[in-house]
Formats: structure tokens, C-alpha cells, sequence
């Protein structure tokens, strides 16, 4: 097939166009920057529906990401590119299969996420991204496409959860909200193989993340010792947690920046959310790779500097 790729200059994306191309497809890369390989055609999400002449299926991994609290300055450029941009391409598609890379964020967080299905409700979201997912998938839903809600991707190229993991290290411990918990996380190859299996798949929304769940605390403290941090691992009372993101957002509004500590965040490492994968499952796909892969691959890479 001659698939396209929005967002094929970023971490998901880049690894689809990848995969699509070890996979014999021929590959059309859309974004504002070119993609690791195959064709490029310049697009704004923001401005102007793309070419998609020539193409028989899109993956749209493009996506405006960050932790803005809803209702500030910066939700307005970030609907303009997930919800206004999701509507130029579904437009530019004209009847060809799309697979939208949507996210586990637009999940309610009030509810028990245990075991989330795809039926769970989509509401109550923290912050700008979750809620413009959200808005955006329902666009993509509407007009037929198959929509996959990944968590927490992690992989090599990781440009978000490594970086603010690490970033979050002070003197050698990392505070994190609440006991431990299990929590659904999607190593970016199994990203990729979902979304070049999904053009065939029957139109709906489908979790996607690794077979099983991981421990939060050991997750994170194998994370860290890969990468050459060692650090322990401190738990912080939950209400304290919630409380110094409410202050932190509050200073944000003021500053119209993103939160060095938002509730979004907090409630993604605080409460158990573990994946259903069954409605996934039943379109033959299986997810083969997962954390310990990551980690070993980190390991056998040497360091420099």
C-alpha cells in the first residue's frame, strides 16, 4: 500500500513510517518537517488540509501535545491542530481508511479505570490535551475511522515521558503520588504494528498498549537505573500531591505556560488504569513487545559523555 504518515518527524510517527516501509508499504510522510524516510509533503494541521493524492490509507499520528490546564491561553492552539486539523484531513481523506492515534487521556478519570474498555466514559478531563483528544477522536469516529487509544508510549526517541521522568529526579529520589499502582503502558512498537494492521479493521475506538500491566514503582526505578539514574522512590501523600498541582496550575494561568506539576499528571501516576485489550485482540492483533525489551536495548547501548 502507499500509506501516509502526519506527524512522521515525531516520536509515534516516525515510527510508523518506519515500520510501514520494513513492512514493503510505500510510504507518503505529511508534517511541517520531513519524516525518517520515504516521501514528504509539507503540512500544517493548523492552516490547511493535506495532499493526499496518490495515497490509499492514512495513520495520523500528528498531534499538539503538552499538559496546558483547559480553558487556558494555550487549549486554543492545541484544538486548532487536534480537533480543527483532524477535520481537514478527515475532509482530504475522502472515503480512504484512516487510523487516528488518540490516547487513553480521554478517558473520565473519575471513574474506576481498573479495567477500562473502550465503552468507558470520555469526560471530566484535566487538561487541554485530554480534552481536545477527546473532541478530535469524535470527529474521526464519526466519519469511520478506526481510532486507537494508546497509554503512556514509551520507546527509543522518546521526546515526553523519558524526559520529564528524569526531570522530575531531585537528589537521588523521585516523589511520586500515593502507594503503588498498576498501570497500562505501550511500548511504541506495538503502536506501530496496530496502526499498519488497523486500515483492515472494523471502524471503532481500540485500546492498545502491552499484554500486561506493569508496577508502577519497579516500572519506573528500572526506567531510571537503564538510563543511569539511580534514584529511590519516595511516596507523597496523594492530597499533598493534589494540592501543590492545583497551586502549581494557578501560577500558570498567570503565566499562560504549562504547570510544573498539573492534577493531570498526578492522576495518571496516582490511580490504577489498566487497558482492556479484548475488542483489539479480536481483529488478530498481538502485542509482542514490551518494557523489559525497552530496558534491555537501553543497557546494551553505551553512554557517552
Amino acid at each position: 500500500m502507499r500509506i501516509a504518515v502526519t506527524g512522521a518527524s515525531g516520536f509515534c510517527g516516525g515510527h510508523v513510517a518506519r515500520a510501514a516501509v520494513a513492512a514493503g508499504h510505500s510510504v507518503v510522510c505529511l508534517g511541517r518537517r520531513p519524516g525518517p524516510l520515504g516521501a514528504y509533503r509539507y503540512w500544517d494541521a493548523a492552516v490547511a488540509e493535506p495532499d493526499l493524492s496518490g495515497v490509499e490509507a492514512v495513520v495520523h499520528c500528528a498531534a499538539a501535545v503538552g499538559d496546558p490546564a483547559p480553558g487556558s491561553r494555550a487549549e486554543a492552539a492545541m484544538r486548532a491542530v487536534n480537533v480543527d486539523g483532524t477535520a481537514r484531513l478527515l475532509r482530504a481523506a475522502a472515503g480512504r481508511p484512516v487510523v487516528w492515534v488518540s490516547s487513553a487521556s480521554v478517558y473520565d478519570p473519575r471513574r474506576d479505570r481498573s479495567r477500562v474498555t473502550e465503552d468507558h466514559p470520555r469526560a471530566h478531563h484535566l487538561n487541554a490535551y485530554g480534552r481536545s483528544k477527546a473532541e478530535g477522536e469524535a470527529l474521526a469516529l464519526a466519519a469511520g475511522a478506526v481510532v486507537l487509544r494508546p497509554r503512556a508510549v514509551y520507546g527509543p526517541g522518546d521526546t515526553q515521558l523519558l524526559p520529564r521522568l528524569l526531570s522530575r529526579v531531585r537528589a537521588g529520589t523521585l516523589f511520586l503520588p500515593g502507594p503503588d499502582v498498576r498501570l497500562s503502558l505501550t511500548a511504541v512498537e506495538n503502536l506501530a504494528s496496530a496502526c499498519l494492521a488497523a486500515p483492515g479493521w472494523t471502524p471503532g475506538a481500540y485500546n492498545i498498549a502491552d499484554a500486561a500491566p506493569y508496577g508502577r514503582d519497579a516500572a519506573l526505578t528500572a526506567v531510571l537505573h537503564a538510563h543511569g539514574v539511580p534514584a529511590r522512590i519516595r511516596h507523597l501523600p496523594l492530597p499533598l500531591a493534589t494540592a501543590a498541582a492545583r497551586t502549581a496550575e494557578a501560577a500558570a494561568r498567570l503565566t499562560g505556560g504549562e504547570p510544573r506539576l498539573s492534577r493531570y499528571a498526578v492522576d495518571q501516576l496516582a490511580h490504577p488504569v489498566i487497558l482492556d485489550l479484548t475488542r483489539s485482540r479480536t481483529q488478530h492483533w498481538t502485542p509482542r513487545h514490551t518494557l523489559e525489551d525497552y530496558l534491555g536495548s537501553c543497557l546494551l547501548t553505551p553512554r557517552t559523555g
